[in-house]
């Protein structure tokens, strides 16, 4: 379970991605230099996805660690 949930992650990392680059494009075409400050906006809203993604991913896998060391932990001890 823990795997598709990283890969679920990965999979929001890349569609937020794609859509931010999508936008960017969109918003250039239709306001052309206009758009300036509405793309940068959409770019620091996926890099701020980008970021909360990349530490919910950190939390998980440290969470499976300590999980994982405690198991073991709690093996040797029997």
């Amino acid at each position: 379970m823990a795997r598709s949930a990283f890969e679920n992650l990965r999979a929001w990392a890349i569609a937020t991605q794609a859509m931010g680059f999508v936008l960017i494009l969109t918003l250039e075409t239709l306001l052309g230099d206009a758009a300036r400050p509405w793309q940068g906006w959409t770019l620091g809203a996926m890099i701020t996805a980008a970021l909360w993604i990349a530490l919910v991913r950190l939390y998980r896998r440290n969470r499976q660690r300590k999980a994982l060391a405690r198991r073991l932990e709690a093996h040797e001890d029997d």
